[in-house]
């Protein structure tokens, strides 16, 4: 399980470790901030390096080892 703090987020390296149409690179590019500015961050944007997607995940998906690895591998 990777431990993960939401604030530190921004900027920080993922690998995928389910590759498809080429994306198995990421970069997390925004935090989306919740309507209450009392409660963290549900989501985040992350951004595939090869193609440029993006797309919105929630930030807890990250914890699983299963699916996201931190850095590029």
């Amino acid at each position: 399980m990777n431990l993960i703090q939401p604030k530190k987020l921004l900027l920080s390296k993922w690998t995928a470790m389910e590759i498809v149409a080429k994306q198995k690179h990421f970069i997390v590019t925004k935090l989306v901030e919740p309507m209450d500015p009392d409660q963290p961050p549900e989501l985040i944007e992350i951004e595939a390096v090869y193609s440029k997607a993006v797309r919105q995940i929630p930030w807890r998906d990250l914890c699983d080892d299963s699916q996201w690895q931190r850095g590029w591998k």
